[in-house]
């Protein structure tokens, strides 16, 4: 008895003491209360977005880390004379934040606007898929409409590759393109199959590890014109491709020097990562769906090559590559696939100078996959990491006109090109200097 009457008791102490508080909390000033909603969320969405105004705005950014062996010809010949590489990237302090950085990328800095000469190329098994190419020329304004320069096979060519459902019109290609143009290169987009309103004609989808195309491109672009000097640039899943590449033909390859930005390197740990959060499950989905999208739009093809029903209830990447990818490559698994597509393995037989440029925070492609030991081994490999600039965003400036990576790469490839012209001058001078 004694300890129901002690229980009725502390209840309703405790609901006294409730009312007291509900009242002592209706005498503060609505405004209080505004305000310190105002700085718990600000707080909150400063902490889960990861901004970094702080640094940006009192220490100027941070410097840019360089990777390479210290015997590197690529670092002490070309790297070492890039000021930009040797400097500090500063992000657009609105932006200061990875995922911002990420999701932003179409939506911000907007590239000029041009319009590309289109090449429908065939591939080696029957497949077609758009060639995008902008000439210096068209961007330069050049008297020359039959591009004399091009065909005497003196302008050096960049040819790029996007990134997973992107194609020549995403925003940060468009950049890489037109600054490529302006300073008198051409460039050429090479597009993914089914891509850029091209519809299949044979049995095969690009994939993350597919470097057929990129092969038949080049060799394509090096057989007519054996005297253009020809670099490759990667993004994102282009960049794995791109380095696959280079590991797979090691000194074949008939390229003068190479970049790859945001790679993700080992595809197995970047699945697993791209799930540990629930902002990253969300790019994951995002990701998920611009498949699902890719699908739909050359949907005879996958209906009867893959899984249609397994890609239409996938909601995640490995769930899509089960239906799809393993469907036509005969991977038993998603994480067989990812293994046999990694770039990782390859680095060690890259043979052609190459940049590769990643952010810290990247917020798709995990820093727990790049190959440090692989890239330090390769004396051909400069590996430039920053601290901040998400995925292929690494944007600057105020109002935030222009990518830093782009930056960065035309730098390099400008110097790797003096570099390699003074090369072959002084052997030319030598050989003729022996003939007399």
């Amino acid at each position: 008895m004694d300890c129901l009457e002690s229980t009725d008791t502390s209840s309703t102490a405790s609901i006294q003491c409730f009312k007291l508080l509900v009242k002592m909390a209706t005498m503060i000033p609505t405004n209080h209360f505004i305000v310190a909603f105002a700085c718990i969320f600000t707080a909150t969405l400063y902490y889960v977005l990861e901004f970094h105004l702080c640094e940006v705005l009192f220490q100027g950014g941070s410097l840019v880390t360089l990777t390479y062996n210290p015997e590197s010809h690529v670092y002490r010949n070309v790297v070492s004379k890039c000021s930009i590489l040797h400097g500090r990237y500063c992000a657009t302090p609105w932006l200061s934040s990875p995922h911002l950085q990420t999701m932003l990328l179409e939506f911000v800095a907007k590239p000029p606007e041009f319009s590309y000469k289109r090449e429908i190329f065939l591939s080696s098994d029957g497949g077609t898929f758009a060639l995008d190419w902008l000439m210096s020329s068209d961007v330069l304004h050049s008297e020359n409409e039959n591009d004399i320069l091009w065909n005497k096979g003196t302008t050096p060519t960049v040819l790029v590759i996007p990134g997973l459902t992107s194609d020549s019109t995403a925003a940060y290609i468009r950049h890489l393109v037109h600054t490529t143009a302006i300073r008198g290169w051409n460039a050429v987009v090479c597009n993914h199959r089914g891509m850029a309103g091209v519809p299949f004609t044979s049995d095969r989808a690009y994939n993350s590890g597919w470097t057929t195309d990129v092969r038949d491109v080049i060799d394509h672009l090096h057989h007519k014109y054996p005297e253009v000097p020809l670099f490759a640039v990667g993004t994102s899943i282009g960049a794995n491709i791109l380095v696959k590449y280079l590991g797979e033909y090691g000194e074949t390859v008939p390229l003068a020097g190479a970049a790859a930005i945001c790679s993700p390197w080992d595809l197995l740990i970047g699945s697993r990562y791209i799930a540990r959060t629930l902002i990253q499950n969300l790019y994951g989905i995002i990701l998920t769906m611009g498949l699902k999208s890719y699908a739909k739009s050359n949907q005879t093809h996958f209906t009867r090559l893959a899984d249609w029903e397994g890609i239409m209830k996938s909601r995640h990447m490995p769930e899509f590559d089960k239906a799809v990818t393993c469907a036509m490559e005969n991977f038993e698994t998603a994480d067989a696939f990812y293994r046999w597509c990694s770039s990782a393995a390859y680095t060690r037989d890259v043979a052609v100078p190459l940049l590769s440029i990643s952010s810290l925070d990247d917020p798709v492609c995990t820093v727990e996959a790049i190959p440090w030991h692989e890239c330090r081994a390769n004396k051909n490999i400069v590996f430039a990491t920053t601290k901040h600039g998400g995925h292929l965003g690494f944007f600057e400036g105020i109002r935030a006109p222009s990518l830093w990576w782009v930056r960065a790469v035309n730098e390099f490839l400008s110097v790797l090109h003096s570099t390699s012209m003074q090369r072959h001058n002084k052997v030319i001078v030598m050989s003729r200097s022996n003939t007399r």
